[in-house]
């Protein structure tokens, strides 16, 4: 982009370099051979033995030496490029304003494209994040876009919550892609690269002040995302209270510690220019994707009673000024400072939490595989400790589970003996009880046998008077 090229050292992971104007690979042999050295001195084997020790910073006790010819290696840049390039490129961004200040508007704009979409409306319950991806195609370079809208945002009666799904989301992300990094298989080569590398805060053009709801929102996400604050729809107001409206944002954000992104300004190629937009920040922008004719020329642009603001003129409007600095400068440092800053941050703070560290107590170097060591006698001090607290707990347990069972024994034997002496006497009762039937029982029969003899004795003397008189009367006749 303009020729810089990009500071990332080719080994480290993350967002990948920056295009410049030559795409195609450049001719080494265009390459004037290097001078020979101009005075005798030693060939340049004898320094192979000056190594870097394990301890040692890259760069320290290195010869700077000269080449004798033509090697080749200039041609780095361009493998790079050309690698790069058959990759493809990621850029994700997000869209962070109240409903109806023309954020899908703007994006089509920008990217000079209409992107598919649902209107969002002011009945949202709370603030929803939604996410499209789309696969553009510029020459011959491919750009895999990202584009993050906060819906329902600022529609609530109660905004006090309102910036904690956007922290949310982008602490989603870092995780997801930390998650990817400390896998033992990775494949960040073809991983979708999802982190926010820009966002885009749509400001109300009210003409007065910063809403306390921006101030709160961006200074929760000043440490999370590079933030680029614009006035969406500037053509509400005039140029007089536009650019006062411009210095009181600066003032506002100054006063309340948010830190917004700068252009950087390090690299000589961009500098001039990066420096000039930090000036005009926030850009006042409008979107439009309707196209008037404007002169000979088909230009887009809106269309009112009064008269027609053109967006891509910068007498009207910071549109171009945006894009520039988005797209065509700066995108590559979007992504880098979203690897180098935003993500290393969310990184360092997570290991901490993990506990790993770079130093040990007394400020010395500490390795990861010391850390770890570290954290794994921690660990299993940690389990040999829960592991006694849950041994002793499981005795005590016992123990009082024993006495527990002691205690009901005892009073099952109480309860046992007591209805073992009620049975006894309920027994004693019934045995005394039958005694006295059976004596009763002994008596009746006794009574029944003498009353049966005597029925039996009377029955015989009366047979034997009868038996007499028959035969006095036989006799008398």
């Amino acid at each position: 982009m303009n020729g810089r090229t990009s500071r990332r050292a080719l080994g480290v992971p993350g967002p990948l370099v920056s295009l410049p104007p030559a795409v195609g690979p450049r001719p080494c042999a265009q390459r004037p051979p290097s001078p020979p050295p101009a005075g005798p001195g030693p060939p340049a084997e004898e320094g192979r033995g000056d190594g870097v020790s394990p301890g040692q910073e890259a760069g320290e006790g290195c010869r700077t030496v000269p080449l004798a010819g033509h090697v080749g290696f200039d041609s780095l840049p361009d493998q790079l490029v050309n690698k790069s390039v058959s990759q493809g490129f990621c850029f994700n961004i997000l869209c962070v304003g109240e409903t109806g200040l023309g954020k899908s508007t703007l994006m089509d704009t920008l990217f000079n494209t209409k992107f598919e979409g649902e209107p969002a409306t002011h009945t949202q319950p709370g603030v929803q994040l939604r996410s499209n991806t789309y696969d553009l195609q510029e020459s011959n370079v491919g750009l895999k876009l990202t584009i993050v809208s906060t819906v329902g945002f600022g529609d609530q009666i109660n905004k006090e919550d309102s910036y904690k799904p956007i922290v949310e989301f982008i602490d989603a992300q870092f995780e997801a892609y930390l998650q990817e990094e400390l896998k033992i298989r990775r494949v960040l080569h073809t991983y979708h690269d999802s982190r926010i590398h820009a966002c885009l805060y749509f400001i109300a053009p009210t003409g007065h002040s910063l809403k306390s709801l921006d101030l709160v929102t961006m200074k929760k996400l000043d440490s999370k995302v590079n933030i680029i604050p614009i006035i969406a729809k500037s053509d509400a107001i005039s140029k007089s209270e536009l650019t006062k409206f411009k210095i009181k944002i600066t003032s506002e954000l100054v006063s309340n510690g948010v830190q917004i992104y700068q252009f950087p300004t390090d690299d000589e190629s961009v500098a001039e220019i990066n420096g000039t937009m930090n000036a005009h920040l926030p850009f006042a922008v409008i979107g439009s994707t309707e196209e008037l004719k404007i002169g000979n020329k088909m230009m887009k642009a809106r269309q009112y009673p009064w008269g027609t603001v053109q967006v891509e003129n910068e007498a009207h409007c910071d549109f171009v000024k945006l894009r520039e600095m988005l797209i065509r400068v700066n995108m590559e440092d979007l992504r880098e400072q979203t690897h180098s800053r935003h993500y290393e941050l969310y990184r360092r703070c997570k290991l901490e939490e993990m506990g790993f560290k770079d130093t040990d107590p007394d400020s010395k170097p500490f390795s990861l595989q010391e850390t770890y060591e570290a954290k794994r006698n921690e660990f299993l001090g940690e389990l040999q400790k829960k592991e006694e607290e849950m041994r002793q707990m499981f005795v005590q347990r016992v123990k009082e589970k024993e006495a527990e069972l002691k205690e009901a024994e005892k009073e099952l034997h109480e309860k046992f003996d007591r209805l073992k002496k009620l049975h006894q006497d309920e027994k004693k009762k019934l045995e005394d009880k039958k005694k006295s039937l059976d004596d009763e029982v002994n008596a009746f029969k006794q009574r029944k046998t003498a009353a049966e003899l005597l029925q039996s004795q009377g029955s015989q003397a009366g047979g034997s008077q009868t038996l007499k008189r028959d035969k006095e009367k036989k006799n008398f006749f």
